[in-house]
């Protein structure tokens, strides 16, 4: 086979049709996947978070299928100054801008306020390290109530006159005394009666010790 008949085959009409129309599926599938990806991520396109804090969660959610979002209850909270069912925070934040069928992620307002375990403070710790502990978990504490003991020491909790015990669970709407020791004791523990026996005194069956009178 002479080289001009070989190159001649490789430069034939069905070659180069074939060639131009596989050029042409290239060129189509890339153009396809470019508008393609647009349009499944709505590129160019995006809805801006309203506020819903302090909304009820009814109203919320009509705002949010108004424009095209989800929303999903995640957790609940406690705002005695805020109304039942209201929501307190929102993820992503408001003005932020997302995509149609965003889910936003609430928190709600919950109509009974929480009940917290009373920490183990009870002869384990000073007063300043109980209200401490106290405070940290929501609880309002009232001024101390003063018992026979060690001073600045916890002797008790009490909650509306009643004592409550570690482990128990108690509203934190509910305040809450500490009985500590004031520093003084009882008369029994104040002072140490010395037996009758250190002072030479005769045993408690009346007899009397004999002596013997030396006489000059």
């Amino acid at each position: 086979m002479k080289t001009k008949e070989f190159f001649g085959k490789f430069c034939s009409k069905f070659l180069i049709w074939n060639l131009v129309a596989m050029a042409l599926v290239v060129v189509l599938l890339i153009v396809g996947v470019n508008y393609g990806l647009d349009w499944y991520t709505h590129h160019g396109e995006g809805i801006r978070v309203p506020n819903i804090e302090g909304v009820n969660i009814t109203k919320a959610r009509e705002m949010m299928e108004e424009k095209g979002l989800e929303i999903v209850v995640t957790d609940s909270g406690y705002n005695k100054r805020l109304p039942a069912d209201c929501i307190l925070t929102q993820s992503p934040d408001a003005g932020l801008t997302v995509k149609a069928g965003h889910t936003i992620y609430v928190t709600i307002n919950s109509s009974n306020s929480p009940s917290v375990a009373i920490p183990d403070v009870v002869d384990n710790s000073s007063y300043r390290e109980a209200e401490a502990k106290l405070i940290s978990l929501g609880f309002k504490v009232l001024p101390p109530q003063y018992v026979t003991g060690e001073k600045d020491w916890v002797y008790g909790v009490t909650c509306n006159g009643r004592r409550v015990s570690a482990g128990e669970r108690v509203s934190i709407e509910q305040p809450i005394t500490l009985q500590i020791g004031s520093g003084r004791y009882g008369l029994d523990e104040e002072l140490n009666v010395v037996g009758s026996d250190e002072l030479g005194v005769s045993g408690g069956d009346g007899d009397v010790d004999d002596f013997e009178e030396v006489k000059e």
